[in-house]
């Protein structure tokens, strides 16, 4: 194992078994780095590391923090890989969302209230007659991010939001709108909804596939 490894191992163990939370402050570089019996240096490599992915936040002046870890904040670098990727890669991200996207819906009809209820169909009300490819994509991120939330489980939630980025969304979009199927798209999200609002777990689902796996198959024909 890498030295710098071995720093990075020795802090998520330091996390793992308690001894610094969420929020909680690292102790000083040369305190930490004995503690580890470790080279500042390899420790400085260290933090720098688990700053990238959100485990910690380097603040100028004041210290080094434990973040709140959450999943959302924790997949933000998955969301970054995702939009580098393209073709099969994406393809293959897809193929996740179709399963977990469905199995999202399907639970959040039963565990969306009213108001999640009521909000998406805003959401709906919102989108604007001849809407741009920001607003699409806007739109899309917030609708899919709203439906997971209303599940209830945090790293759904963010695992969702990782999958596919404002990148991959413009280019899904892009096309639709060329095809002219907007609308068709826009309506499949209210019947996503209504099945929601009916508390049809079954059926939501079953929307969900057919949804995703149309934006599937369209990115395959693009491809082609």
């Amino acid at each position: 194992m890498a030295v710098t490894d071995e720093a990075i191992a020795g802090i998520k163990e330091m996390i793992v078994s308690g001894i610094l939370s969420p929020g909680d402050r690292l102790p000083p570089e040369k305190e930490l780095s004995e503690s580890l019996g470790l080279s500042r240096s390899s420790l400085r490599e260290a933090v720098k590391a688990l700053a990238v992915i959100r485990v910690l936040d380097v603040r100028r002046g004041d210290g080094t923090y434990v973040t709140s870890l959450e999943p959302s904040m924790l997949l933000e670098a998955m969301s970054f890989v995702v939009d580098l990727h393209q073709d099969d890669s994406v393809l293959e991200i897809f193929a996740v969302r179709r399963m977990l996207e469905p199995a999202a819906a399907e639970l959040a009809a039963h565990t969306a209230d009213e108001q999640d209820i009521a909000d998406l169909e805003q959401m709906l009300e919102d989108v604007p007659d001849g809407p741009d490819i920001e607003a699409l994509v806007s739109h899309d991120i917030e609708f899919h991010r709203r439906i997971a939330l209303s599940t209830g489980n945090s790293y759904l939630t963010g695992l969702l939001d990782s999958l596919s980025g404002p990148t991959v969304r413009a280019r899904v979009w892009r096309g639709i709108t060329e095809t002219g199927s907007t609308p068709r798209t826009i309506g499949e999200h209210r019947g996503i909804v209504e099945a929601m609002r009916r508390g049809d777990g079954q059926l939501a689902n079953a929307l969900m596939v057919a949804h995703v796996a149309g934006i599937e198959q369209w990115l395959k024909a693009a491809k082609a």
